[in-house]
């Protein structure tokens, strides 16, 4: 299982509370199956299906969606005129449901390592390793220059009549063409409205039939320069003024842009845009299975496609996080083995020679544990063993489990050396039965969590353990802090918290059956002095025993 903690265990990584230098805060060095470049409808797709199949999956999200101006969206089944914002966040809860990630961030670089994964270089410093990668970064607009169309973009300037079209039907619009692709969503304008007025800004390349188709139809076409977008005194658009100083009213007005596809971070492993078919801009090329020319390398969304609206590119971030599972089962098959991503993440953390934590027992777990009297005891999430070794010397038989064979590692020679006998299991607390049939006067999670499963597997198996009139004492970080923003372009957050199961979330599972707990406490106290943390200052501790009928 994992777990957060800053002193003496099994740890997530932690965060500072107030901003502190490099030098000051150590960077973090995360494993994981799949990093995912960008948290919108096509990123947050792949993420579901890829952790449902049970990866350990990273998505790192600048909130900088495509379509951040727009209030609304549409064409969206089951979510019709909703914000663009009450998607992601629908979505990055169904996400975090299965465990996977998402962290607040920037990814700055992409770089192939000499084993064959990939290494994303992120803001702060901080490094993402992946087995595979997916671009789901979206495009860039680029607005043609013009006075007010920057500043109404995606409100009373719009650009797309399957996105915008029947809001502004039967009103005065007034196209503006600066492209030979501007007039490809002319006749649906002409047919959502009949006050259309149409001005060849940049005729180059123009299709002079289609002109001509225009106009025969009954649309006014202006061949002229534009000046400005004009808006009224509460800032809605009011009409177009052209260079010739002549006025054309409008209700609204649209116009075409160009594209360029977020695909930058993408050049340390030589990944280039195509031009795209319609002169309009770049894309990034994949085949049919959404991967790019560099192998482990994906695309999805707007970056592959400008003409995905946000269901369309949910539908391709879908298939291509499928295709993603595919590859990596493929690979692991070949080489026999099923990997864990999430072992893989806490063993990085502990191969190295240095401990990572101060080796002193949590000072919560002395202080609510000393009283009690001794008999078997769980610690869940051990990391380096400092809570089990003190339980053990205190005459506790202790069962200490972790996701990390190199942190059992290292409690087990630390047991031998003190001559301290500690029942050692490696496995993870979503594991069926991770705990064996016993069951223990003591389950401690100290500092830990695990990740979350829709059917609660883990939860319910930390309850199962406690013995009847056994106690269950947690001890988590108070993450208040980690819910408060974080500057993308100089930081990013390392630690998801809605990804793990918390203690407010075991809190409520304990008091929702009265009849079988009694919570003690469930507080937020000060840290006990000698624990060897600079950021965090604050715990919740929750304690309550198992009834006995």
């Amino acid at each position: 299982m994992s777990e957060h903690h800053t002193h003496s265990r099994h740890s997530a990584p932690s965060e500072p509370t107030e901003p502190v230098s490099h030098a000051q805060y150590p960077t973090l060095e995360r494993h994981c199956d799949v990093a995912v470049i960008g948290g919108s409808a096509a990123g947050l797709a792949a993420a579901l299906q890829i952790s449902r199949q049970r990866r350990g999956v990273v998505v790192v999200d600048d909130g900088a969606p495509r379509n951040a101006p727009a209030a609304h969206m549409h064409g969206y089944l089951g979510y019709e005129g909703a914000a663009p914002g009450e998607l992601m966040e629908v979505g990055r809860e169904e996400v975090r449901t299965y465990g996977g990630e998402v962290l607040s961030g920037r990814v700055v670089g992409v770089h192939r390592r000499d084993d064959g994964r990939f290494r994303l270089d992120l803001t702060g410093g901080h490094m993402l390793v992946a087995r595979r990668v997916l671009a789901a970064t979206g495009l860039a607009d680029e607005l043609p220059a013009i006075d007010g169309v920057a500043e109404g973009w995606g409100c009373g300037v719009i650009h797309c009549p399957f996105c915008h079209g029947f809001e502004v039907r039967d009103q005065r619009l007034v196209q503006i063409v600066t492209n030979p692709l501007g007039l490809h969503p002319t006749p649906l304008f002409r047919h959502l409205t009949d006050q259309l007025a149409v001005v060849l800004h940049d005729p180059t390349g123009l299709d002079e039939g289609a002109v001509e188709a225009l106009a025969a139809s009954g649309v006014t076409v202006e061949r002229s320069e534009v000046g400005r977008v004009l808006t009224g005194s509460g800032g809605e658009v009011s009409g177009v003024e052209l260079v010739d100083g002549r006025v054309l009213e409008a209700d609204a007005v649209v116009v075409g842009s160009r594209f360029r596809a977020r695909a930058d971070v993408l050049a340390g492993v030589g990944l280039t845009t195509t031009p795209h078919p319609s002169g309009a801009g770049d894309v990034l090329a994949v085949d049919a299975r959404g991967e790019t020319a560099v192998p482990g390398i994906y695309a999805a969304g707007n970056v592959t496609d400008p003409s995905l609206q946000v269901l369309p590119s949910a539908a391709q971030g879908s298939q291509v996080g499928a295709m993603i599972a595919f590859s990596l089962a493929d690979e692991d098959l070949r080489a026999a083995v099923r990997h864990s991503g999430e072992e893989a993440d806490w063993d990085h953390r502990y191969e190295g020679p240095d401990r990572a934590w101060s080796g002193n027992p949590n000072g919560t777990l002395v202080h609510e544990v000393a009283p009690l009297a001794t008999g078997r005891a769980l610690d869940v999430g051990t990391g380096e063993g400092a809570d089990a070794l003190w339980l053990a010397e205190h005459g506790w038989k202790v069962t200490a489990t972790d996701i990390s064979g190199n942190a059992l590692a290292r409690v087990r020679a630390e047991a031998e050396r003190r001559g301290l006998a500690v029942n050692l299991v490696r496995g993870d607390a979503n594991d069926p039965a991770p705990f064996g049939t016993e069951t223990f006067d003591l389950v401690s999670l100290q500092y830990g969590s695990f990740k979350r499963t829709p059917d609660q597997r883990g939860l319910r198996s930390l309850l199962a353990a406690v013995a009847p009139g056994g106690t269950l004492l947690v001890v988590h970080h108070d993450l208040t802090p980690l819910r408060d923003p974080v500057d993308v372009a100089t930081q990013t957050r390392m630690y998801d918290p809605e990804a793990f199961v918390g203690v407010d979330e075991i809190a409520a599972a304990l008091t929702a059956d009265p009849g079988t707990w009694h919570v003690e406490t469930h507080e937020t106290r000060q840290r006990p002095p000698g624990a060897a943390s600079t950021h965090h200052v604050s715990d919740v501790v929750l304690r309550a025993t198992r009834r006995t009928v």
